[in-house]
């Protein structure tokens, strides 16, 4: 996917819907807007939301759910607001709700989770020792709030990591929000991990603080094996999209310069590890699509591979 609209404006794309469509952001031909877009295969683009260009606008945390499309918009001029689109039946964009609370995402595919007909995130009173889960309905209605005792991240519904930032070391927990069941993930103290309830990745350090190498396992600890060494970093924040595909980049002497890295990706389900790319440049997934650019400003293209098909 080239770099830039048919009218010259740069397209940043946020989530794919497949391999060829995907919605983004691009700024109007006089830069005074910055506008939400879906833009198609064929290169065709339909508007979903535009903000003043002046007024730092953003739209991000970006989920997605057979037809409908959440995300977040803010800017200068106005708090986070949570915003969704049905890309089926044709209707606007509309605010599903500016009651976010102190909203907390962290660029993961579970910023945002559907679950019974709601979407769900978390936010962080003032009192730091409690979590908020938030949810409004898909259809529009008030926010409803419950609280949970701990710092915690959404996972998989029903299920809360409290390793919020990403990176547990020595233990981590999973909470089950309907069964009011903890799940105990051990590890060594010299390892640190990123659960969901299906697989964690492992960073193995060795005895000097460096990386000796990447493991996945499931949370009870079984079917642990190596899947890369320590030339190998985590490219995405996600573990195993899909339950099934760790992304890894393997940096280059020049990568701390450039942000250029080779793309590689294991699949748990077989054992392989497949090059994707030699050369990415901004390497993201969401709804099981996997994208990166390479090239520069002057000449961006966008790879995708949907992982979905695979």
């Amino acid at each position: 996917m080239p770099g830039s609209l048919k009218d010259g404006s740069l397209f940043t794309p946020a989530v794919f819907l497949g391999a060829s469509t995907a919605i983004g952001t691009a700024p109007t031909a006089d830069g005074r807007w910055l506008r939400l877009i879906v833009r198609d295969a064929a290169g065709g683009v339909r508007q979903l939301s535009r903000l003043p260009a002046r007024d730092a606008p953003q739209f991000d945390d970006f989920a997605v759910d057979g037809d409908d499309v959440v995300w977040t918009q803010a800017s200068d001029k106005g708090p986070v607001q949570i915003w969704s689109v049905n890309l089926r039946d044709g209707t606007p964009a509309r605010r599903l709700t500016a009651d976010t609370g102190n909203a907390v995402f962290y660029g993961n595919r579970y910023d945002f989770v559907f679950a019974n007909a709601q979407v769900y995130w978390t936010a962080t009173p003032d009192n730091p020792k409690i979590t908020e889960i938030r949810s409004v309905p898909l259809s529009g209605g008030p926010v409803t709030t419950r609280t949970e005792r701990g710092e915690w991240a959404l996972s998989a519904w029903p299920w809360l990591t409290d390793d919020p930032a990403g990176q547990a070391t020595g233990t981590t927990r999973l909470r089950n929000m309907n069964a009011g069941r903890d799940i105990d993930v051990r590890f060594s103290g010299a390892e640190s991990a990123t659960c969901t309830p299906v697989w964690c990745r492992v960073m193995v350090m060795n005895s000097n603080g460096g990386l000796a190498g990447i493991d996945v396992m499931h949370p009870d600890g079984s079917a642990r094996r190596r899947i890369a060494g320590r030339g190998a970093q985590a490219a995405v924040t996600d573990v195993a999209v899909l339950d099934r595909f760790e992304i890894l980049s393997e940096p280059g002497p020049n990568s701390d310069l450039t942000g250029v890295a080779g793309l590689v990706v294991y699949d748990v389900s077989t054992g392989r590890t497949v090059d994707v790319c030699p050369a990415a440049n901004g390497v993201f997934t969401r709804n099981g699509v996997l994208w990166w650019s390479t090239g520069d400003d002057e000449a961006t293209l966008w790879h995708t591979v949907d992982l979905r098909t695979a």
